[in-house]
């Protein structure tokens, strides 16, 4: 790894939680180094500050009768202090047969400590001097947190089952026992065996056909951290868009993934021209089934994306530009704590933004960037103050329960930053962090330190402390301009006030203008959400954010007329994104509370585990 001005120097500070950190002043000195910064994860039991693991080797058989998988992981370790004998791993409802120690084959001095209902348990292993390696032997549970297992009727194709794994943000401990820290990163290579029926991809170097036998070897050599490991097994097909490019996805929808994100070599080349050369080999798409809970999870060499970006007109592919610039700001620069989950995607948001910019230009970037200020502004103002900082004082709850807003939020102050520094200088700035950053894990104060090391005037003049520390959007906020979405605020208000829906000319709005169009709508009446359906036909929309916008207006006004549509849209998907609104809109009329309740409970088992947490919470 590379380090910043000065020498390669380990700073530990495992006594001070990130919680408790200070910002720097503006002027303050740089950081002797951040590469290899450790500090004390409140979401993890390891100890990486005394012994890490560097290398990570998997032998797992893939058993879809009994939804487990079962086999062993090998850690290669360093001892970081020379002296330390005790390798802390996190884990989550493994099932552990047997510790080795390597070399020798010695059986192992272990056990497993707690069972917390967040962090899982800590498994102790007791090292011996000439330890390099430690193979444990497991199974995970049925209902490992990060894994879900598909019946064939999830699936578009029906026939066969699928696999997939969801280790963000701390999910891994589930299916791996290993230090689930972001901060601590490894190598990896696997052996999986399947059904010979089905393929095996990884977050890693892949292969394109199945194989006759069902086994699967795979290699990651750039260093990742464990909430980037991702396992799908299924019945998939390949295809290529370029050398370094394509898509996988089950047979049925195979064609249509190919044609939706035909333009992903076009990105990924935007996103070089800003920020420097992709770093990780190939970039490969997977299309899931429709409980992936979120739009798109950008593991490396393979983002898994969710079907209800395929429109059939490429409108809602920014969700893969997200993805892919994860693989600059968040895979290769990463966040160290989930406390500066904000470093993630508040980056990834604005570098989204800017590649968006660079294909379909200014105008276009400019209405996402207006509909990313105007979720950041509604979500806010359902938060605790507590929550609407950039910085997160999680303490020991589940990251899964930050805020959206640090996506937004944090886009818009480097936004914020790039219109006070300049262009040309703030791009500057960020391609030299993400080169001498490469492969390390960084924290808010840590970027903080480079930022003013760098740019020394631009802490101060944006008063980023308000922007980090403090609630909502401050002051000196940028407000994007989108004409388009100004003309359709505008046919709004006149429908609004006139009634003459026929007045309403769509014909050349494109789907942004269509779900503006909706959020712009002032309370209404059920019978006015008639005549706009009749009109607009937004309940009959088939581009997924439309669709959304519209029910969960639907629900807000009481609209039943679309309440089938509501019903056939919570069940047919299990998108986090679409799915908490909707069930909480629902939620706050006691008439429509059963209502919900009854689709939950026919939907529940198709949601993957973070989706079901999240519903629980609402409805439970």
């Amino acid at each position: 790894m590379k380090c910043f001005l000065h020498a390669l120097v380990l700073l530990v500070l495992a006594c001070t939680l990130p919680a408790a950190e200070s910002l720097p002043a503006a002027n303050s000195a740089p950081a002797e180094s951040v590469a290899h910064v450790v500090v004390n994860d409140p979401h993890s039991y390891a100890r990486p500050a005394e012994i890490r693991v560097e290398h990570l080797t998997l032998d797992l058989e893939v058993s879809f009768a009994r939804k487990q998988l079962i086999g062993t992981a090998t850690l290669r370790v360093k001892r970081v202090q020379p002296n330390a004998t005790q390798l802390i791993l996190d884990t989550a409802g493994l099932t552990i047969s047997k510790v080795t120690l390597l070399p020798g084959g010695r059986p192992a001095d272990y056990r497993l400590v707690g069972a917390d209902a967040v962090l899982g348990q800590k498994l102790e292993v007791t090292l011996t001097p000439d330890t390099t390696d430690v193979a444990v032997q497991y199974a995970t549970h049925p209902e490992a947190g990060a894994l879900q297992w598909l019946a064939p009727a999830m699936t578009a194709g029906k026939t066969h089952p699928f696999l997939l794994s969801q280790s963000q943000a701390i999910l891994a401990r589930s299916w791996v026992p290993l230090q689930d820290t972001p901060q601590v990163r490894f190598t990896y290579d696997a052996t999986i065996r399947a059904p010979k029926e089905l393929l095996a991809l990884m977050s890693a170097e892949n292969p394109q056909k199945k194989s006759a036998d069902g086994l699967y070897h795979f290699r990651m050599d750039q260093p990742i951290p464990s909430y980037l490991l991702a396992l799908a097994v299924g019945d998939l097909e390949f295809r290529a868009f370029d050398q370094r490019s394509g898509v996988y996805a089950e047979p049925r929808v195979v064609a249509a993934a190919a044609r939706e994100f035909e333009d992903t070599p076009a990105m990924m080349k935007a996103a070089e021209s800003l920020y420097g050369t992709y770093q990780w080999g190939r970039y490969d798409l997977l299309v899931l089934p429709p409980s992936f809970p979120y739009g798109g999870m950008e593991n490396p060499r393979l983002t898994f994306l969710t079907p209800t970006l395929i429109a059939g007109d490429k409108s809602l592919v920014d969700v893969v530009a997200h993805e892919l610039a994860h693989s600059w700001s968040g895979n290769l620069v990463t966040n160290a704590t989930w406390n500066d989950f904000w470093l993630n995607e508040g980056f990834t948001t604005y570098f989204q933004h800017r590649i968006t910019e660079q294909i379909h230009g200014r105008a276009f970037s400019e209405m996402l960037w207006s509909l990313e200020y105007n979720e950041v502004k509604e979500e806010l103002a359902t938060l605790p103050s507590a929550d609407q900082s950039l910085y997160l004082e999680l303490g020991r709850r589940n990251p899964d329960v930050a805020p959206g807003t640090v996506y937004g939020k944090g886009a818009l102050l480097l936004r914020l930053l790039e219109e006070t520094a300049g262009r040309d200088r703030w791009d500057q700035f960020l391609r030299t962090y993400f080169s001498q950053h490469a492969f390390e894990s960084m924290t808010t104060t840590s970027f903080l330190e480079i930022l003013n090391a760098q740019v020394p005037d631009l802490a101060n003049r944006v008063s980023i402390e308000a922007w980090i520390k403090g609630p909502g959007l401050p002051a000196n906020c940028p407000v994007p301009q989108s004409d388009a979405f100004t003309r359709v605020a505008q046919i709004a208000e006149q429908w609004v006030k006139s009634g003459d829906v026929a007045a309403i000319d769509d014909s050349k709005w494109s789907s942004q203008e269509r779900v503006h169009f909706i959020q712009s709508l002032p309370r209404i009446t059920p019978e006015q959400m008639a005549q706009l359906d009749e009109r607009l036909h937004f309940k009959d929309s088939g581009n997924s954010e439309v669709l959304f916008a519209w029910l969960q207006k639907a629900a807000q006004e009481r609209y039943v007329a679309a309440y089938p549509v509501i019903e056939h849209f919570l069940t047919m998907q299990g998108r986090r994104k679409f799915l908490r609104p909707i069930y909480t809109t629902l939620a706050k009329h006691p008439e429509d509370l059963e209502f919900a309740r009854r689709i939950y409970e026919g939907a529940r088992p198709t949601y993957h585990p973070v989706s079901q947490a999240a519903i629980d919470a609402i409805l439970l």
